[in-house]
């Protein structure tokens, strides 16, 4: 348990995850504009408290749906406070998954995971299980950050992930970050 609280960002410095230098540096519809589209279901995998998941409900529109997943519930209490009262807060899942487990059965257009590859101990379990849910043409999105993950870390989690049948689609340029879009085959 030690461990895993080392690796995983604690709710209580999440304001630091949702501040204006991030929307300007990392403004989540720059980052994901051209991957959503209205109607699509996408899954939010450690969305921390909803940073990018609000804004990907606003994107994938009214017929769209947002799960938002996260390990720890004080995360997820921070993102419906935010939805709560709103017209986005239909369009939202709240999920809270296991430490080794997301537990997610409903079919996804897409996957985000920002800065989350790198808390998850087993990455080969975590790919199996999304490509579980992904639908066919699917896409999975990861941004890590080099202060975390080495060019050497992030080619090697990209390997395990086409080990599990996932082909790299695009690296997109994320300022500061090491970037890779992942397709199902």
């Amino acid at each position: 348990m030690s461990n895993r609280k080392n690796r995983v960002c604690p709710v209580e410095r999440a304001g630091s995850l949702d501040t204006r230098l991030r929307r300007w540096t990392q403004n989540p519809r720059r980052i994901l504009g051209e991957y959503l589209e209205e109607g699509m279901t996408v899954l939010d995998m450690g969305c921390g408290p909803g940073f990018f998941s609000i804004d990907m409900a606003a994107m994938v529109g009214k017929t769209g749906h947002v799960i938002a997943v996260d390990l720890q519930e004080g995360m997820l209490r921070k993102v419906r406070e935010k939805i709560q009262g709103t017209e986005l807060e239909e369009r939202f899942t709240l999920h809270l998954c296991e430490e080794d487990k997301i537990g997610v059965s409903r079919p996804v257009n897409f996957v985000l995971m920002f800065y989350v590859v790198h808390e998850v101990p087993d990455q080969g379990k975590l790919f199996r299980e999304i490509e579980s849910i992904l639908k066919p043409k699917g896409k999975v999105f990861i941004v890590e950050p080099p202060f975390h993950v080495s060019k050497k870390g992030f080619e090697d989690m990209i390997r395990i992930a086409t080990d599990v049948g996932f082909s790299v689609f695009k690296r997109p340029k994320i300022w500061m970050n090491r970037a890779v879009l992942l397709s199902k085959s």
